[in-house]
């Protein structure tokens, strides 16, 4: 058989079409079009969730309504609706929806990202609302509005990182009768400079979201939270933004996970114990020199960029550089009409500039609210998310 036979045989499988998944097939298709390589894509879902946006969406926004299939039209791409109940790496086969579909592969691209992690803390999981995804940000939503056609109430929003704080000051903006407490362990925006965090402290005065810092959430009960210092925050609705982990596939197949349960990867990230599987995004437990990528959109795009050239690459015989990364902001917006965005090194850690006001919000609109719009996914998946690829420097 020659190398060209085996190159027309190869069966791909992106598992998940969030964000990283979509880019990823659509860059398979586009890199091995002339190839005859067939791609299959796994999503619950025929609708694409712009999962950055679903603060929005719990704040009784409206998000446009993208169909998978629509997006894949013309690209070669298979889409099969349904969810991944089983991984069998020996055999080399995923599983959809208890057996209804069998799907072998030669090549795993696993993008499923992760969760928010409710069991860590007693009765998150029965009493907190989460945004892991759009059923569960419209159940906050109707919540919200049954709270304020109530004539007001307390919402408690657990975690100060990036999502935890955009959510509070969405919610504050769209539900001023709502009393909206930000609680953490830690100050918000604690890893911005302090004039970015000095903004993002005084929009969440402006806003009336109160924060309470300096002590873990221990119990989430039905009307409030319990802290680790024996006070009790009222809560009629709880979000739980702080801490995540990823689906237990990958574990429960025996391949190598973090204690996150996502898939360790060598630098090219390929499964330390299944090269034929990728992880990309929140899923993959990757290393910089600088240390581990923490999970975002910003270096999740450019992991399925790489992870699509490097199967490319790999399937013609070539060389294939490591992968190579650096952070360059950390944008946050604070309601529809405010935002900061605090510009970094690669490490992630704050350099002197940031933005504030309304010149944030055009940045983060223009660069990071929506960074998969249809036009680009279907028109422009070829083009680099980033100009840093594998084997460079990044800034």
């Amino acid at each position: 058989m020659t190398h060209q036979d085996q190159y027309a045989e190869h069966r791909i499988v992106v598992l998940g079409a969030g964000y990283t998944g979509m880019l990823a097939a659509l860059r398979l298709a586009r890199r091995t079009r002339r190839g005859g390589v067939r791609i299959t894509l796994v999503n619950p879902s025929a609708r694409f969730t712009e999962r950055l946006r679903l603060h929005q969406l719990a704040a009784g926004q409206e998000l446009a309504d993208h169909r998978i299939p629509d997006l894949l039209a013309g690209t070669g791409v298979a889409f099969v609706q349904g969810t991944v109940t089983a991984l069998d790496a020996r055999a080399r086969t995923v599983t959809v929806d208890e057996g209804a579909a069998v799907l072998p592969y030669d090549t795993l691209v696993y993008a499923l990202g992760s969760a928010p992690d409710t069991a860590r803390v007693p009765g998150a999981d029965a009493h907190a609302h989460t945004l892991n995804g759009r059923d569960a940000a419209l159940a906050l939503a109707a919540r919200l509005r049954a709270l304020v056609a109530a004539g007001g109430g307390t919402v408690a929003v657990c975690g100060a990182g990036l999502t935890g704080v955009e959510a509070a000051t969405e919610i504050a903006e769209a539900c001023p009768a709502l009393t909206v407490t930000l609680i953490s362990t830690g100050e918000p925006g604690a890893l911005m400079g302090e004039r970015a965090r000095a903004h993002l402290r005084r929009a969440l005065d402006r806003l009336g979201v109160r924060t309470r810092t300096g002590a873990a959430v221990t119990k989430v009960l039905p009307d409030s939270v319990e802290l680790a210092t024996g006070d009790v925050v009222a809560a009629d609705v709880c979000l739980w933004t702080t801490g995540v982990r990823a689906p237990r596939l990958a574990a429960d197949a025996g391949l190598e996970v973090d204690d996150s349960g996502r898939i360790v990867t060598d630098r090219t990230l390929r499964s330390v114990s299944h090269p034929e599987v990728y992880a990309v995004g929140d899923a993959a437990a990757a290393r910089m020199p600088w240390g581990p990528l923490h999970g975002t959109c910003q270096s999740g795009m450019p992991t399925a960029q790489y992870a699509a050239d490097a199967i490319a690459r790999r399937l013609r015989g070539r060389k294939v550089e490591p992968f190579r990364f650096g952070y360059v902001h950390q944008p946050v917006s604070l309601g529809r009409h405010d935002a900061v965005i605090q510009f970094t090194r690669p490490d992630d850690t704050p350099r002197r500039a940031y933005l504030r006001g309304r010149a944030a919000v055009l940045y983060k609109e223009t660069v990071s609210s929506s960074p998969l719009p249809v036009y680009w996914l279907v028109k422009r998946a070829d083009v680099n998310v980033s100009p840093f690829r594998g084997g460079r420097a990044t800034r």
